[in-house]
């Protein structure tokens, strides 16, 4: 098990290297959830993600003769990137086992990093494999991205950087992953101060660590929002940490994480990708546990696709029913969809979209059938508007369900 001096040897060897970035108060997210809330930014990292320094740690570590032959890594994403840009800064070949489906935008930043990327596999255990038959037919050496004692102590220096910034935490939330990152960051913790609570966070598709722990079955698979830590088994190094210095480890949803992305950009605008916004996914779906308490999130990547944020973004405002859908079948007559539009506007509602569909078949051959999109400011605000509607006597129902509230 590595230990605190590993972890401020850690230090010692990134300053300079890696952005120590900011441990900040987030006073709107606090006021979200009742507890005290900080924010520790590794989205603020060169690559966006707190991968870098666990990277650069064990590139520090290789000898001259290592260093002549390259290395190799597997992976789908943030620690791709991080070996990529690092290797290439200091001068190392670095090759790449990504999985075969992995997204062109991923493999176009990793290569513009500089390394060689080689598809190979349907899964990341599968790029795995592939990897390791690489590193022992050209003689690199493997970055693993978490099961490695020099990359632990590097994701480790992180704790060290929090409690610097806010030595009153009380509570750090940290995502899991492999492992890595949560075993770092509780052993520099634990030896500042003992009674800080350290609470993990998994997407509830891949409880790989929960399920270790607890000596369960873990079925895990699934789309999930929190790719960053959809891992199906945790370290060998990393699983003896959590079970001693881990007190409690959540498990998340996708709407929980949805929500968590969304009140980074909205609240705090800065990005967060799924796997960054799982702590703050677990304080949501726990308020009672967290309240009151000083708590420390590890907001750890912010790669997340600009479309996919967007589509999370409307999604939210959909379950707050401040984007809501109407819709309506009448006789089809001059000045109905007048009346109905301004009993819309007579309340304040903003019409986004209208469909007027005289063709489908679920209606009768004089009717024609309206759908409206509309966007309002609250949940009271749409009922505002739909009782508008009402009085002009017109039947209309809202459509879009979302978590059974309409």
């Amino acid at each position: 098990m590595i230990t605190v001096t590993d972890i401020e040897a850690a230090a010692s060897r990134l300053r300079g290297v890696v952005l120590p970035t900011p441990c900040l108060p987030a006073p709107r997210l606090s006021a979200l959830t009742g507890a005290n809330i900080w924010v520790k930014y590794e989205n603020l990292q060169a690559v966006g993600s707190f991968k870098e320094r666990g990277a650069v740690n064990r590139l520090f570590a290789l000898t001259p003769a290592e260093r002549a032959a390259g290395v190799c890594a597997m992976s789908a994403g943030n620690h791709a990137q991080a070996v990529a840009y690092h290797a290439n800064r200091m001068g190392i070949r670095a090759v790449i086992v990504m999985p075969e489906r992995t997204p062109s935008v991923k493999v176009a930043a990793t290569e513009a990093h500089g390394a060689q990327v080689v598809l190979a596999g349907e899964t990341l255990l599968e790029s795995a494999a592939e990897c390791e038959t690489l590193a022992a037919r050209d003689g690199l050496v493997l970055i693993h991205p978490y099961d490695d004692p020099l990359v632990m102590a590097g994701q480790g220096t992180i704790g060290l950087e929090m409690l610097a910034d806010a030595p009153d935490l009380d509570t750090i939330v940290v995502p899991i992953g492999g492992g890595g990152l949560i075993s770092g960051i509780a052993i520099a913790c634990h030896a500042a101060n003992p009674n800080i609570d350290i609470i993990g966070v998994e997407a509830a598709l891949f409880p790989s660590a929960h399920a270790a722990i607890h000596g369960t079955g873990a079925a895990c698979g699934g789309s999930t929002l929190a790719e960053g830590i959809a891992v199906k088994c945790v370290g060998s190094h990393t699983l003896p940490v959590i079970a001693e210095h881990v007190s409690h480890i959540a498990l998340v949803g996708e709407p929980s994480l949805e929500r968590a992305v969304n009140a980074f950009i909205t609240l705090q605008k800065t990005m967060a990708e799924g796997a960054g916004a799982a702590g703050l996914a677990a304080v949501l779906d726990d308020p009672d546990r967290f309240a009151g308490r000083n708590v420390g999130l590890v907001l750890c990547g912010g790669n997340i696709d600009p479309r996919l944020l967007a589509s999370i973004m409307v999604r939210e405002l959909a379950r707050e029913r401040r984007i809501v859908t109407l819709a309506a079948r009448y006789v089809d007559e001059p000045g109905l969809l007048s009346k109905l539009t301004a009993a819309i506007a007579s309340e304040g509602g903003n019409i986004l979209e209208v469909v007027h569909n005289r063709l489908s078949l679920n209606h009768l051959a004089r009717e024609t059938g309206i759908r409206l999109t509309i966007e309002t400011r609250d949940d009271a605000h749409t009922e505002r508007v739909m009782d508008a509607v009402r009085r002009t006597g017109l039947d209309a129902t809202l459509t879009e369900q979302v978590d059974g509230r309409f």
